[in-house]
C-alpha cells in the first residue's frame, strides 16, 4: 500500500463511502504480510518510494512465486532479481503477465507503469562478462522509471572504446561502472565526468581477482573524488542507488 492509496481510502472514509469497518479490512494486514517463512512489507514503498524488492536466491520456487502472488494483490510492482528459469516458470503459472529477463536474472511484474525521468543513467562495463550484472543494475533502473544508457566492453585495455562514447555519457546524470579484474575502470570514468560515479566490482578474473576483491579494494581506494561502490556483483543495489540519484 502506497500513500496514495491510502490517502484515496481516508477521502472516501470522510466521504462516507466507504466504512470504518471497511476501512479496517483493508489496513489489516498493514504494514506486513505473514506468510509463515516471509513477512511481506506493504509499508516499503510508503517510506522509501519503492516497494519491496524480492531477492530469490535461496527460496524455492513455491516461496517465490507465493510472494509475488500476494504483493501482486496489493496492486504493487513486482522485482524479483537473481530469479531463474524454473522460478519464472513458476510465477508466470499463476500471474501471466509476469516477465522474465534471462541476462539479468530479474522477474518483474508491473502493475502501474511508473513515470520516466527525463535525465539518464549510464551503465559501463569493463568487459563482456560483465554483462549480467550490468544488466541486473540497467533492468533494474528501467522498472524503477529510468531511461538507460548501455556502454559494454569498454575496458581500460582499449582506452579509445570509452572516449568515444565521453559526449553521450557526460549528458548521463549519474553513472554506474562495472569491472572485474583489477577495477581500473572505475578510477578512469571519475576523473573525466562531473556526475556521481557507482562502482561495482565483479567476481570477473583470474586468481588474483579473489572472486571480485582485488576489484573491490581497488574501487575503495579509488583516488578519482566522486567515486561510491557497491558490494560485488551487486548490480540491484548499484541499479537502485542511481535511480534514486536520477530522481531527486
Amino acid at each position: 500500500m502506497n500513500a496514495k492509496e491510502v490517502e484515496k481510502l481516508l477521502k472516501n472514509v470522510k466521504k462516507g463511502e466507504t466504512s470504518i469497518e471497511e476501512a479496517l479490512e483493508v489496513l489489516k494486514n498493514f504494514p506486513y504480510t505473514d506468510l509463515g517463512f516471509a513477512r511481506i512489507d506493504h509499508h516499503r514503498e510508503m517510506r522509501t518510494g519503492y516497494p519491496e524488492i524480492i531477492y530469490c536466491a535461496g527460496k524455492s520456487k513455491e516461496q517465490v512465486s507465493e510472494i509475488f502472488r500476494v504483493m501482486s494483490e496489493k496492486e504493487n510492482n513486482v522485482i524479483g532479481t537473481r530469479a531463474n528459469e524454473e522460478m519464472y516458470e513458476a510465477v508466470r503459472s499463476i500471474l501471466s503477465e509476469a516477465v522474465y529477463y534471462p541476462i539479468a536474472r530479474i522477474i518483474s511484474l508491473q502493475k502501474v507503469k511508473p513515470a520516466v525521468s527525463e535525465s539518464k543513467i549510464a551503465i559501463i562495463t569493463a568487459g563482456t562478462s560483465d554483462m549480467p550484472v550490468a544488466e541486473e543494475a540497467a533492468i533494474t533502473a528501467e522498472l524503477l522509471g529510468n531511461k538507460v544508457l548501455r556502454i559494454y566492453d569498454a575496458g581500460v585495455a582499449g582506452i579509445h572504446r570509452l572516449v568515444d562514447k565521453l559526449p553521450e555519457i557526460r549528458n548521463c546524470r549519474v553513472v554506474v561502472v562495472i569491472a572485474g579484474m583489477e577495477g581500473a575502470l572505475a578510477s578512469v570514468v571519475g576523473g573525466l565526468v562531473d556526475k556521481p560515479v557507482i562502482a561495482v566490482p565483479t567476481s570477473i578474473g583470474y586468481g588474483a581477482n579473489f572472486g571480485g576483491v582485488s576489484a573491490l579494494l581497488a574501487m575503495l581506494t579509488s583516488c578519482s573524488t566522486g567515486v561510491t561502490v557497491v558490494n560485488i556483483d551487486n548490480g540491484f543495489g548499484a541499479g537502485f542507488a542511481a535511480s534514486m540519484i536520477n530522481k531527486m
